[in-house]
């Protein structure tokens, strides 16, 4: 068995086992309104789909998370590479990067529903929680580049386009996709926190707080689920995006 096929295998038998102490819970709690089953958890997965407005909650939210999120990764990787090569921006953006990152989420999205439109909330929360961890890592990896290798290509006098092709963004690769493999998630679990506490109409976070008004565990567990399906699929299709982008840079 190859190593691929061992970690799959780990995994599944890992989820197999959550879901089986999630039965053995239920069970001795033995009251859906406070903790449903896998069983009825997953009965109401494959009859919610049917419901009127489904589809549209689900597209609601993925594009407001996903609008936020790569405005947060072109500005991050844009305003990281020019704060590598530019001391003064980095001490600049130096205390907004740290409020975003230190300030928490709910003070945010309570100072934004003050001042703007609750349909963008999401997209504005999704990018702030995003934004600092990619600038960061892009950040760290330009300065992390070979110096070396920026001497050999100063003293050779090569065009700032080819230097950054060749020389910085095999550097910055790694933590860039480290980021972005933590960022998706973050961005979800921000733009849904963002989505209940304002409650945004026609969004999963606002069906998400029915579901906890009208004590629908099974509701709210499904929809859980559903947040956790769609962030590790955006998740690995942007990594797939990315290493895609990456090999026809490096084929350039």
């Amino acid at each position: 068995m190859t190593k691929n096929k061992r970690i799959t295998l780990y995994k599944l038998l890992s989820i197999l086992l959550a879901l089986l102490v999630w039965q053995f819970v239920a069970m001795r709690v033995n009251m859906d309104m406070l903790l449903a089953s896998p069983v009825n958890v997953l009965a109401r997965l494959f009859s919610i789909w049917r419901e009127p407005g489904f589809f549209s909650t689900v597209l609601f939210s993925l594009l407001r998370i996903t609008a936020g999120y790569l405005a947060a990764f072109l500005a991050a990787v844009i305003l990281g590479i020019a704060a590598g090569r530019l001391p003064i921006l980095e001490w600049l953006l130096w205390p907004y990067v740290v409020t975003v990152k230190t300030v928490p989420i709910a003070s945010f999205i309570i100072l934004c529903l003050l001042w703007m439109d609750f349909d963008l909330l999401t997209v504005l929360i999704s990018f702030l929680i995003a934004f600092p961890v990619i600038y960061s890592n892009v950040l760290a990896g330009i300065k992390n580049t070979d110096p070396k290798m920026k001497e050999l290509a100063a003293l050779y006098h090569v065009p700032w386009g080819r230097t950054l092709l060749y020389i910085y963004l095999p550097s910055v690769k790694p933590y860039l996709l480290s980021a972005a493999a933590v960022s998706v998630g973050m961005a979800w679990k921000a733009g849904v926190a963002a989505e209940i506490i304002g409650l945004v109409d026609g969004s999963i976070g606002e069906r998400l707080y029915q579901a906890k008004i009208y004590f629908q565990n099974a509701d709210l567990l499904c929809w859980t689920l559903i947040i956790i399906l769609l962030s590790v699929l955006s998740e690995k299709l942007f990594l797939l995006l990315l290493k895609a982008v990456g090999k026809g840079v490096e084929k350039l």
